[in-house]
């Protein structure tokens, strides 16, 4: 005689649907996070690439940048070669940290030899050092040629929890270029370049500015995040069919 076993009206009812349906949009969830972060891993890959390609590269004429920029190209890293003489008397400063020390990063414009002007990031001072006569020897004066990085403006503010700058008192917590240049008196007479240029670490005069300052090296953690995420996924997946496979044999056994 053979028996059969029929799940019952009541062990269907126990199977577990919501918990099915949440499951599913939290590993569809994980998922996407993972598939995003591994996105996140090729494009950063290509990014530290291009950073390596080109701040290993010649410097180019200012005008050979230019015309990338005016093209829509970014131009961050580029290294390019420009002439001109500082307007030290229109510093201003962001906020930065160097070698575990706190301080700010001199932006002057510099005012080349076709009439307009440049925002130039000289380098780095300490907190004590921001006002220039306590560096007046590195204040150079007459046409200087400058070797250095090109760097793209910011779209807009990179992150909420940075303070909103203080263009009154020339202070700066994000790079914001049309601040920044519409806060220069230089402004009123001279058209600027669309992009900043981060000087090389050639010696200042005194020492200070410290130039050279730019950060090269980009954390590449979308890996791990990647893994992560695809983990929760698939132990998600494998506790859920082990709930349901239980609740199933239980509601049988019945």
């Amino acid at each position: 005689m053979t028996m059969s076993h029929e799940v019952s009206p009541q062990a269907v009812k126990r199977f577990p649907w919501v918990l099915l349906l949440c499951s599913g949009i939290a590993f569809a969830v994980l998922v996407t996070l993972g598939i995003w972060q591994t996105q996140r891993l090729f494009w950063k890959e290509q990014l530290i690439a291009q950073i390596e390609a080109r701040t290993h590269s010649a410097p180019r004429p200012l005008s050979e940048v230019e015309a990338e920029f005016a093209q829509g190209n970014s131009v961050d890293y580029l290294p390019v070669k420009l002439s001109g003489m500082f307007r030290h008397d229109e510093e201003q400063y962001f906020f930065t940290t160097f070698k575990g020390a706190s301080g700010y990063a001199v932006y002057t414009p510099l005012l080349l030899t076709d009439g307009r002007a440049i925002l130039v990031n000289r380098g780095f001072v300490p907190y004590e050092k921001q006002n220039p006569s306590t560096r007046a020897e590195g204040q150079v004066t007459g046409e200087v040629t400058i070797t250095g990085l090109a760097r793209d403006p910011l779209l807009a503010k990179p992150s909420f929890y940075l303070p909103d700058n203080e263009p009154a008192k020339k202070l700066y917590y994000w790079k914001d270029w049309g601040m920044m240049m519409e806060n220069s008196p230089l402004s009123k007479e001279h058209d600027f370049v669309g992009f900043f240029v981060d000087a090389d670490a050639a010696p200042n005069a005194g020492g200070l500015p410290v130039g050279g300052i730019t950060i090269l090296e980009q954390p590449n953690n979308h890996l791990q995040y990647a893994g992560t995420w695809f983990g929760l996924a698939a132990v998600l997946l494998v506790v859920t069919f082990i709930y349901i496979f239980r609740q199933r044999r239980g509601g049988v056994a019945q």
